[in-house]
């Protein structure tokens, strides 16, 4: 993040993660779970700019929650924000509430995702989506173990599932989605990230010309 614009998506990879706001209409999501915290970055965006959406943020380590609060401007808790410190997989497993949007982006010191890239954790993070569910992963495109991450998410999703081409850092974000199919034109698609910039800055140009690089955009019009 840049210290002077706290709330905005630096990194391609999280813009990326976000485009599920492309996908479904406004006011999506209601309810969306975060599993890794890091700067915060994905939860001040959706604090400050989705003012419907009801966030609980799932952190492992403490430290790196306190760090967010008090170095990268990560809001306190509040009626529309909830932190729990704990093991994501664990979270999702558990009985619980259903989310519209699940972003995971759960990461070690080493780069390691462990239970967050398993079958179990998939098949359970299905079974706590919404009708409206979207599930957004961040895994690193060049990896030797991407291929066999993202026959684990097919494994639970089954043909609803979009693999974004990587960025130049390497990340490659992965949705899934549960209920209706989504079908939307690319036009609407542009239609709607160009209100998005509008109202919040974000700027989703980039992650869109790799969708449409997707392999689930025949005809012009988006699957999924």
């Amino acid at each position: 993040m840049r210290l002077r614009e706290p709330v905005a998506l630096e990194l391609q990879y999280a813009r990326d993660i976000l485009c599920g706001l492309l996908l479904r209409p406004s006011p999506w999501p209601r309810e969306a779970l975060t599993i890794g915290l890091g700067a915060g970055s994905l939860t001040k965006f959706l604090h400050r700019h989705c003012a419907h959406t009801w966030q609980t943020v799932v952190e492992i380590d403490a430290r790196v929650y306190a760090a967010a609060r008090h170095l990268f401007e990560l809001p306190a808790p509040d009626a529309r924000l909830s932190i729990e410190i704990g093991d994501g997989a664990a979270f999702i497993e558990a009985d619980g509430p259903a989310f519209d949007c699940i972003l995971v982006d759960g990461y070690d010191a080493e780069a390691r995702t462990g239970a967050l890239d398993t079958a179990a954790f998939y098949a359970a993070a299905r079974k706590r989506l919404s009708p409206q569910g979207l599930i957004a992963v961040n895994l690193f495109g060049d990896a030797h173990g991407f291929d066999a991450s993202l026959a684990r998410i097919v494994d639970a999703f089954g043909e609803r599932v979009l693999a974004l081409p990587p960025c130049n850092s390497g990340n490659a974000i992965v949705l899934a989605a549960v209920g209706e199919p989504i079908e939307c034109a690319l036009d609407v698609l542009h239609e709607r990230a160009d209100a998005l910039r509008k109202r919040t800055g974000l700027d989703l140009t980039t992650t869109l010309s790799r969708l449409e690089r997707s392999g689930r955009v025949p005809g012009d019009t988006l699957i999924l």
